[in-house]
């Protein structure tokens, strides 16, 4: 069977890569271009584990084709920091204890980072149920969405500033 050639931009960046046809864009995403941010929970898009940004949409990585990635703009977890410096919503993440194992909190922050990209300041119901497509099973979803509100308001502190 031959491979699918994918070129497409991924966090910024061209890039390319080789997949098979029927190759989830979460595996070719961890395996072909070594981007291991975005984790496998389910695999049927129940969980969020893998959630990512294709062209402005939050989209579950597992239930996209690889090659349907070409010619198209990938965000992922590891998009979200500027070299050293974390995003807004990774440092509230971190301060707020917003995390524990790890395994749902890339979905969580690529989620809320869709969401604080189209909705600046959302209220409280806005950020539960923007992130209600993910599941969490050790922190529990208070200190995620207080961390996402945080966030909001430093981005909007920063803008006033500006």
């Amino acid at each position: 069977m031959s491979r699918v050639h994918v070129t497409c931009t991924i966090n910024g960046d061209e890039a390319e890569f080789l997949c098979d046809h029927d190759q989830s864009l979460l595996d070719a995403l961890r395996d072909e271009v070594g981007l291991t941010g975005a984790k496998e929970g389910c695999g049927t898009g129940d969980c969020g584990a893998c959630s990512i940004i294709l062209d402005d949409r939050l989209v579950c990585a597992c239930l996209v084709l690889a090659p349907e990635a070409e010619a198209r703009t990938v965000t992922t977890v590891e998009g979200l920091a500027d070299g050293d410096d974390l995003h807004p919503l990774q440092q509230c993440f971190l301060e707020g204890a917003a995390l524990q194992c790890g395994v749902c909190t890339p979905g969580f922050l690529v989620a809320a980072k869709a969401l604080l990209d189209s909705n600046p300041k959302p209220t409280e119901t806005e950020v539960r149920y923007a992130v209600a497509g993910n599941l969490c099973r050790c922190t529990g979803y208070d200190k995620i969405v207080r961390a996402v509100l945080d966030a909001a308001d430093r981005s909007a502190a920063k803008q006033s500033a500006a």
